[in-house]
């Protein structure tokens, strides 16, 4: 199935990313991977992918959500143009997604994953988010964590719910 790509804009706005040279490739890869699966969803369109820290993804989660802690990934999709206000020919905005590096990493080596890996699976959760899909009850969990081992199985990476708590992972990810 061939579509046009997002455009997707990665801004590193934490130091601690520099650690991670590779990081920018990694999210682009998992957006496209992730585009070209829901290919139907999506059309042309573009998002930021912010990379920041603890601190960061805490103020945000806070101000947005009411809860007082860091996370991994936040999403904030975009409010959708409604009448004729817009050009035709214009990409739709899809929103921003945030993932936090001291969160990603701590889980990533608790689990024994590559920090690529795992930097993929929270990419390719958030622009779920984005397009759409979430996790509120089993069915719409089971439906979006289909689909990201499918994203992710493209992009060679391993199941990432083997063996775990399907509700511990769906009350960690937002």
């Amino acid at each position: 199935m061939s579509s046009a790509l997002p455009i997707t804009e990665v801004l590193v706005v934490a130091d601690c990313w520099q650690t991670e040279p590779d990081a920018e490739a990694v999210i682009h890869r998992a957006i496209n991977a992730a585009a070209e699966v829901a290919a139907a969803e999506v059309g042309e369109a573009e998002l930021a992918v912010m990379l920041t820290d603890d601190s960061g993804i805490r103020t945000l989660n806070s101000n947005w959500r009411g809860i007082d802690k860091p996370t991994n990934v936040l999403s904030f999709p975009a409010l959708q143009p409604t009448g004729a206000g817009t050009p035709d020919d214009a990409p739709r905005m899809l929103g921003d997604i945030a993932i936090a590096y001291e969160t990603t990493r701590k889980e990533a080596d608790d689990e024994q994953k590559p920090f690529d890996h795992h930097l993929s699976h929270l990419a390719v959760h958030g622009f779920l988010h984005l397009i759409g899909y979430d996790h509120e009850n089993d069915d719409d969990a089971e439906a979006m964590e289909s689909l990201e081992r499918e994203i992710l199985a493209q992009l060679g990476i391993p199941d990432p719910y083997p063996d775990r708590d399907p509700q511990a992972d769906r009350d960690r990810m937002d």
